[in-house]
């Protein structure tokens, strides 16, 4: 387990690194649009894949660091154990089930846009569109591993015993 953390820590670093990349890709689309009044679909398909790719396998990191989104009205407040109620339960019937539902029905999907050698359907568009369907498969596979990580982690803390003064 400790191994699979470190190796999503890993990925989340690298991918907060290629953020730089996607941000200069999306200054010189806007640059040669309002400039020159040009724009390339191969560049419109490399700036949203790219960020989806970004988006899918950053979703695990920012899990296990507790970075991701939070609409709360309490939880803040709340003790330690009743957090770790909270989580541990909304992993358990909202999370890891729909993290299942989507390796479930995303397999046959990246099978076929694999088989077929899916690319953009956009003239002059990106190639190879089977890579972003194989990060959507990816990415919540390691979502999947990292609800597990936080689970555990939350169990324990919920089976510690309490401090007594």
């Amino acid at each position: 387990m400790a191994f699979m953390e470190r190796l999503i820590g890993l990925l989340g670093k690298s991918v907060s690194w290629l953020i730089i990349f996607l941000v200069l890709v999306m200054c010189v689309d806007v640059f040669l649009r309002y400039g020159f009044n040009t724009s390339n679909t191969w560049m419109i398909d490399l700036e949203w894949q790219s960020f989806s790719v970004f988006f899918l396998l950053g979703a695990a990191p920012a899990l296990l660091a507790d970075r991701h989104v939070r609409v709360d009205l309490f939880y803040e407040r709340f003790p330690a154990q009743r957090k770790a109620l909270v989580d541990a339960l909304g992993t358990l019937v909202f999370l890891l089930p729909w993290c299942l539902v989507m390796l479930w029905t995303q397999w046959d999907y990246l099978l076929v846009s694999w088989a077929i050698g899916e690319g953009s359907p956009d003239p002059n568009g990106l190639p190879a569109r089977y890579v972003v369907k194989a990060a959507i498969f990816l990415g919540f596979l390691l979502l999947t591993f990292a609800s597990i990580i936080r689970l555990t982690k939350d169990l324990m803390t919920l089976w510690k015993p309490k401090q007594v003064n």
